[in-house]
């Protein structure tokens, strides 16, 4: 997965505002108490990153 389809998921799973406030502010302990942001510069892969945004969010199997 790449950078730009993981921001796509998450615009789509929680809207606009919301992944760009929780790409930026929101630290999350799966990714070793980073935000998305952090973590993807860090060089977490996108895919991970996605699976953790997942995990937290409660987001359906079917939309993973």
């Amino acid at each position: 997965m790449r950078y730009t389809a993981l921001r796509q998921r998450m615009v789509e799973e929680l809207g606009e505002v919301r992944a760009d406030t929780l790409a930026r502010d929101h630290v999350l302990a799966a990714l070793g108490e980073r935000t998305v942001d952090e973590a993807l510069e860090d060089g977490w892969d996108p895919k991970r990153v996605w699976s953790v945004i997942c995990e937290a969010f409660e987001v359906p199997k079917s939309r993973r």
